[in-house]
């Protein structure tokens, strides 16, 4: 069984190397077809808000597909993606070549998540997920890094070609290793029901909060590391290996404890990341201090992706793709939403003032925390 879940988890890993291994090669695209650096932004940003917006719509037009189908063709379209990305000879093509994945990109994570979940006896579920999360997580180790490594090496068409390499041998893995599963025979109505139920919005309120606290100020980490730490290019990227290295062993951390209470476990990560946030603007200009700072960030700061899927899908059960779909929507609107926030305060107080930010948003998540739970808190005191 953990084959399917290594399996799964690798198909993760081409997909999040495809949507973020840009980010490292945004200069190079500029100066290639001689457009801005916010204009090639677009590459990323274009990504996530059709994620955002289209998610909920395209899986629930899957969700009567055979799962496995569903899912080889969505590596098919990535890898296919990627091919035509890297033989863009304009960045309209290069950006319609971004956009027609992403479009596909909500179907891969609401059936790999559910069959994760479903492979597994309800109690051990957070675990089998955190396995498939643990996918997001090793891309931001390996594979962003790696497609920066191959543009400077070679050509930014390089990157292109590596995302398209490892979403096909995720395509092979998943052809040859993943069993059949029918697709849900529910109506899309039947489905679309769960959304009457409070908790679920209260749940993806507190996600939304909760992503939006995280990428708020790891949104920036490079900036600040380089402007308030005044570390040099190799330190910062020595600094974003090692995050994401503890942020591994952190996605497992959470995912054990989740088995055990949910409550406890969400409470616990909002308390010490927020906690961790306040110590990091403190030992921002201090160079030693830091640097293990980086590592207690990494290893708290992964967990918070399972933590609010766990807290979402465990809100309506009955259609986990569509809920799930829901989440990634909700999540890809957080990172935006957190951005956004931190470069608004960046850009009125300062990059050090950055850590406040999340920590506001943090504290408003342990205030939904406490009011959806208040019975249940009332009655251990």
């Amino acid at each position: 069984m953990k084959r399917i879940l290594y399996v799964l988890a690798l198909g993760i890993f081409g997909i999040a190397t495809t949507e973020f291994g840009v980010i490292g090669i945004l200069p190079q695209i500029a100066t290639a077809f001689n457009i801005t650096t916010d204009k090639a932004g677009w590459l990323l940003s274009a990504f996530a808000l059709i994620i955002a917006v289209s998610g909920p719509f395209v899986t629930l037009f899957f969700s009567s597909w055979n799962r496995k189908q569903s899912m080889i063709l969505v590596l098919a379209v990535f890898t296919g993606g990627n091919i035509i990305a890297a033989l863009s000879t304009s960045f309209p093509m290069l950006l319609i070549a971004r956009m027609l994945p992403a479009f596909m990109h909500p179907v891969y994570w609401s059936n790999g998540l559910t069959m994760a979940a479903n492979s597994v006896p309800e109690a051990e579920s957070p675990k089998a997920v955190s396995i498939v999360f643990g996918g997001f997580t090793i891309a931001s180790v390996l594979g962003v890094p790696l497609a920066t490594w191959m543009a400077d090496l070679f050509s930014w068409q390089a990157s292109f070609l590596l995302c398209a390499v490892v979403n096909g041998i995720s395509f092979l893995g998943l052809l040859l290793f993943l069993p059949d599963m029918p697709g849900v025979k529910t109506s899309f109505g039947t489905q679309l029901q769960v959304l009457r139920k409070p908790a679920l919005w209260v749940s993806l309120g507190l996600a939304c909060l909760i992503v939006a606290a995280m990428y708020a100020s790891y949104g920036y980490m490079a900036v600040y590391l380089r402007e308030v730490t005044r570390m040099n290019g190799a330190q910062i990227s020595m600094m974003l290996l090692v995050f994401g290295i503890t942020g591994v062993a952190g996605n497992w951390l959470a995912g054990k404890l989740l088995s055990r209470s949910r409550l406890y476990t969400t409470m616990g990560f909002i308390g010490l990341l927020l906690l961790t946030h306040v110590l990091l603007y403190f030992a921002g200009i201090y160079m030693v201090p830091m640097i293990v700072m980086v590592c207690l960030w990494g290893f708290i700061h992964t967990g918070g992706f399972l933590i609010s899927n766990i807290n979402v899908t465990t809100m309506a059960p009955e259609a986990p793709e569509l809920v799930n779909s829901i989440f990634t929507s909700c999540g890809n609107l957080a990172v935006t939403i957190g951005a956004t926030v931190g470069g608004v305060t960046i850009a009125h107080a300062g990059v050090h003032q950055i850590m406040w930010t999340s920590v506001v948003l943090l504290l408003l998540s342990l205030v939904v925390v406490c009011a959806a739970n208040y019975k249940r808190l009332a009655r251990m005191v």
